[in-house]
């Protein structure tokens, strides 16, 4: 499942992370392979995954932010069922495990504030096997490599993402991909 993911990320490691609706379009016309949906609603979610499958592109979910739709085990049938992602992402691992049940990719998002932070959330990537994990803020390098190698996953790195620099930095220290609002990294 998680190939589907790896494959673009070796394509171009650029993730469009879209925070408002109309930046969308944007996204669509931009070469990112994989578009993460941080927004959206009950009414335009499946419309948005169509706009971005018809461009051949792959849409990822986020769960937990989608308004009208509660991010438990219906809400994610939901959202697999009628609307139809190529993956979802959460931070909630209970929704990894469910989502793996249903043959769905999966990215575990999460932030990581503190050593604690850090030592529960790579005891949870070992715990509910996600398919690939997003770390926030994804600027700590040092971090982004322990995570690397501690965890044999794909490694996105997102959050405070701002330039060129950024970008070849989290690259360098192991991060398969990243994930950023700034449109103007996404054509790097």
């Amino acid at each position: 499942m998680g190939n589907l993911l790896t494959q673009r990320l070796i394509e171009n490691p650029i993730i469009a992370a879209i925070k408002s609706v109309d930046k969308l379009d944007e996204a669509l016309q931009s070469s990112v392979e994989i578009i993460f949906l941080l927004t959206g609603d009950v009414f335009n979610l499946k419309d948005m995954v169509e706009r971005i499958h018809k461009r051949r592109k792959k849409a990822f979910i986020h769960i937990d932010l989608i308004e009208g739709i509660t991010a438990d085990a219906v809400g994610l049938r939901y959202i697999c069922e009628k609307v139809q992602p190529d993956g979802i992402i959460t931070t909630k691992g209970h929704l990894i495990k469910t989502a793996k049940k249903m043959k769905v990719v999966t990215v575990q998002r999460l932030f990581l504030l503190d050593s604690l932070s850090l030592d529960t959330g790579i005891q949870s990537i070992k715990t509910h096997d996600p398919d690939a994990v997003e770390i926030l803020p994804g600027v700590m390098h040092k971090v982004t490599r322990e995570i690397v190698e501690s965890s044999n996953k794909p490694i996105i790195a997102g959050g405070l993402i701002k330039d060129k620099e950024d970008v070849i930095q989290s690259l360098k220290a192991g991060a398969m991909g990243i994930s950023t609002s700034a449109a103007e990294i996404w054509e790097l």
